[in-house]
């Protein structure tokens, strides 16, 4: 169609009422939630397969946004030639082209086809630097090679091989890397490369970390660019003392056997400092914290001032933080903020997607901290000399992620649970807390993907009764496109035997209001009695329970087998008050248990619960609370 090569827009209004008559004619008019031909899983086997045709398509992939933020490149798979493309989609337009496809690309110097693991694009959207030869460490870290791509010349040249890390300098002239402990940087004016640091030995080096802080702190990448391109911000870490930990692997014939450095509880852990190295002269300074060595660093942050780095300071209990600005020249360190707390203070959230709760916008001598102080996660605002400006966010509710700061415009796009700890939604408002405007409208869990300058986003989400939808939105409440509206799993769901859950809430005999989400048999029967599993996790800060599309193909297949399922937002959980997720620390396993007992108790006083047919089971952390539920 020719107007598909047009700019349509859909005011926000129009796009809602579109949405809600749909979901009416869908209830009125569709076949009823189990059509009488369908039919269940023919065996498990099946039904693990169908797990992702449930779960859906999940829309673009890998998606940078580029241009300053007004293109997105994404990666898709050729159908015809197999290949993976990196194409560029324009909001703006609604344009979509094709970047990239390497099918005549080789290995420089050889016959053999590129391939590449992983991406970053270059400031100015026209060049590439390309991961490959990928081979793990730990779970986000490996050596790789780093190759580097001009579109418009379509040349690939290597700049550095068996690097840990590598990344562009923020002007495009350099790339800075990590080899076997040391740190490089690849000049493209001259060609060569320059070793930064020359200290790195057995068990000690520079912008790299063991095993601790990148499973901990979710962080694989130990050093930073300055703004200016001048200066790498570095962590070295020392774990010679830190105990040895064995793995056997039992696969193969004879055992295998892995040693890495493992600090149990009250081992001792590896100790760091921040170097800063300046890429011109050489000239490296340590930064002294003056704190003990029985403490972590797990986050540093460039500020606008080219010379001034921010160093997070935690203690090994984890509840005592120090936020400090150094001057880079001189190692002169200033304490800029202190917080302690009762519980952990958090420095990100895994289970939200944040992994920075510090933000330091451009142009501005301001910074932004996202913090439980108050019971409830907030964003406040602090000048570079740790002042207080203001507190942006309030109520009785949770910030969960920082998706933009318009710093011209002074405004702050955020998503919160303020409609409910089941729900994620999309809000922006001003630096001084006014006009705060919500930007999602649809009942459900949004997860926002938005371009840096606050102009667009992408916005993935789903509801009890609504398979996973992908939209692109402007801010300024146009619609755009539906990127990925999975119409092929509402289709499914009339094929197999589907049980929507459903979401619940009671109080234990303590007086706690728990949310809770059951599944039952597809010819679920009151008057009869049913198995009941309760399937858990309930390590802190994560949710079970969201109002969002059931597409566990596992839990289908088990309903269909007569079973009832039931998951729970224990004590511990994160989307509700401080208190109540951190009232585990140092108790892990009490409270998640003593509200799983709680949650069988309650539903095993229904009459169509068999009370002598309760089972729990869980994975990883879920796994430690089913055998602990189960042993206390």
């Amino acid at each position: 169609m020719i107007l598909a090569a047009q700019k349509i827009y859909y005011p926000k209004i129009i796009y809602m009422y579109r949405q809600a008559i749909l979901l009416i004619l869908y209830s009125l008019l569709n076949i009823p939630l189990i059509a009488q031909d369908a039919r269940p899983f023919e065996n498990i086997e099946e039904a693990l397969t169908m797990g992702s045709q449930l779960r859906g398509k999940p829309g673009p992939q890998s998606v940078n946004w580029i241009d300053g933020g007004n293109k997105y490149s994404y990666l898709q798979m050729n159908s015809e030639n197999k290949r993976q493309e990196i194409r560029a989609f324009d909001p703006t337009t609604l344009q979509d082209e094709l970047i990239f496809d390497g099918e005549n690309l080789k290995f420089p110097g050889s016959d053999e086809q590129f391939i590449y693991h992983a991406f970053e694009w270059a400031d100015d959207s026209r060049h590439i630097l390309f991961q490959s030869n990928f081979r793990p460490v730990y779970r986000h870290s490996g050596i790789s090679d780093y190759y580097f791509y001009s579109i418009e010349e379509k040349s690939l040249e290597l700049v550095a091989n068996d690097a840990g890390t590598a990344e562009l300098s923020p002007d495009g002239s350099m790339i800075g890397f990590e080899r076997e402990g040391n740190l490089f940087m690849y000049s493209f004016e001259t060609g060569e490369t320059t070793q930064l640091t020359h200290d790195a030995r057995e068990h000690i080096f520079n912008g790299r970390f063991g095993w601790v802080y990148e499973e901990e702190f979710m962080i694989a990448q130990a050093w930073r660019w300055s703004p200016d391109s001048r200066k790498i911000a570095f962590w070295q870490e020392d774990e010679r003392h830190v105990p040895v930990f064995q793995m056997t692997d039992y696969s193969g014939q004879h055992a295998d056997f892995t040693q890495i450095r493992y600090p149990k509880v009250g081992d001792t852990n590896p100790t760091v400092r921040i170097g800063v190295v300046d890429v011109e002269s050489r000239k490296r300074i340590w930064l002294d914290h003056g704190e003990t060595d029985d403490s972590y660093i797990p986050r540093i942050y460039w500020t606008t001032d080219a010379n001034q780095l921010a160093v997070v300071h935690l203690n090994r209990h984890q509840n005592h933080l120090k936020l400090f600005f150094f001057d880079t020249e001189n190692g002169d360190r200033e304490l800029v903020m202190e917080e302690q707390s009762e519980y952990w203070i958090d420095i990100f959230n895994f289970f939200e997607g944040i992994n920075d709760l510090f933000f330091f916008p451009e142009n501005r001598q301001e910074f932004f901290w996202i913090s439980d102080r108050e019971n409830y996660r907030h964003l406040y605002q602090y000048d570079y000399n740790g002042n207080l400006i203001n507190k942006v966010t309030e109520g009785e509710w949770n910030i969960t992620n920082v998706h933009a700061i318009d710093t011209e415009n002074e405004v702050i796009y955020y998503t919160s649970t303020e409609d409910s700890p089941l729900e994620r939604h999309l809000y922006q408002i001003n630096f001084d807390g006014e006009n705060k405007t919500k930007l999602s409208e649809q009942s459900g869990l949004h997860s926002i993907n938005m371009s840096p300058n606050g102009h667009f986003y992408i916005d993935t989400w789903s509801g009890i009764g609504q398979p996973r939808q992908v939209e692109l939105w402007e801010t300024n409440g146009n619609f755009l496109k539906t990127l990925e509206a999975n119409q092929s799993v509402s289709e499914l769901i009339q094929l197999i035997e589907y049980s929507p859950g459903t979401l619940e809430q009671f109080t234990t005999d303590d007086g706690r209001q728990l949310d809770y989400y059951i599944i039952k048999p597809t010819d679920f029967d009151e008057k009869k009695s049913y198995p009941l599993l309760l399937d858990v996790y309930g390590g802190p800060g994560s949710q079970n329970v969201y109002n969002q599309f059931g597409s566990n193909a596992w839990h289908q297949y088990l309903a269909q087998q007569g079973y009832i399922i039931a998951q729970v937002n224990n004590r511990g959980s994160g989307g509700y008050s401080i208190e109540f997720e951190k009232m585990v620390y140092k108790k892990l396993g009490y409270w998640e248990a003593f509200d799983f007992n709680e949650t069988a108790k309650y539903l095993s006083e229904k009459e169509y619960i068999d009370e002598g047919r309760i089972a729990i089971r869980g994975h990883s952390y879920g796994g430690y609370m089913a055998a602990y539920s189960l042993l206390t």
